[in-house]
């Protein structure tokens, strides 16, 4: 079993998430109490958010990479950043190591082909949403990502740092996001991303107004199946 890097405390919410995925889906083809061989480095993600708010994602790319290395040395196989936003220094972070970066925009990009669609709304932080890495890096893979209106990601953005980030999920948050989706759904969106790592803790995928896809998930099996890449009969399905 290859051995996964996870870059997490951001926030430790949804870090607890992937811990959580990844252990079940490699119990699940394993069999018996097999678990996942996982180093995590978990950084202050006070510190971190600092750093987005001032707009110095330099120092952040360079914290994290500092991170990646940490993990690298340690004899981690890969690295995944375990948050959407910080797949903004994503390139920088990969040039900083030797071991394959698994990057969440390609893994879902990946997921929605699979399922053909292309025209998916992104529910994420004002950062994801707004900066434009994220759908540059959806559209080399032919897809076309719509977002809410300015009033609604301030919205979202707030929910995810003023709630989900805090461990507070709410039922008016719930129906405020809904509400988002059934906009997007009637001006042509074929699809939802939850492309932010805690938004799995306020929608379920499964019982959306669109077919929708976790990116914490998608990570999350896209880490498993690097990792049992060499175990036959252990195929990791997205």
């Amino acid at each position: 079993m290859r051995r996964i890097g996870l870059i997490g405390g951001m926030s430790f919410e949804s870090t607890a998430v992937y811990y959580r995925l990844i252990n079940e889906m490699v119990r699940d083809r394993l069999g018996g109490l097999a678990s996942a061989d996982i180093l995590l480095h978990s950084v202050n993600f006070s510190e971190v958010v600092e750093l987005q708010k001032a707009g110095r994602w330099d120092l952040a790319a360079a914290h994290l990479a500092a991170s990646a290395g940490k993990l690298a040395q340690a004899g981690a196989d890969c690295v995944l950043i375990c948050t959407n936003t910080m797949h903004l220094i994503a390139d920088e972070v990969q040039a900083a190591v030797d071991v394959p970066l698994i990057n969440i925009i390609d893994e879902t990009a990946e997921a929605l082909q699979a399922r053909e669609l292309k025209r998916p709304l992104l529910l994420a932080t004002r950062y994801t949403m707004e900066h434009g890495f994220y759908a540059d890096g959806m559209r080399k893979h032919g897809i076309e990502i719509m977002v809410p209106d300015e009033h609604d990601r301030a919205a979202m953005h707030d929910i995810i740092f003023g709630e989900l980030c805090a461990g507070t999920v709410s039922d008016t948050s719930r129906a405020r996001a809904l509400a988002m989706i059934e906009k997007a759904k009637a001006q042509g969106a074929d699809s939802v991303i939850l492309g932010c790592t805690e938004i799995c803790l306020l929608l379920d995928p499964e019982s959306l107004p669109l077919p929708g896809l976790d990116s914490t998930a998608v990570h999350a099996c896209a880490a498993v199946r690097f990792a049992l890449a060499d175990h036959e009969g252990a195929r990791v399905a997205a």
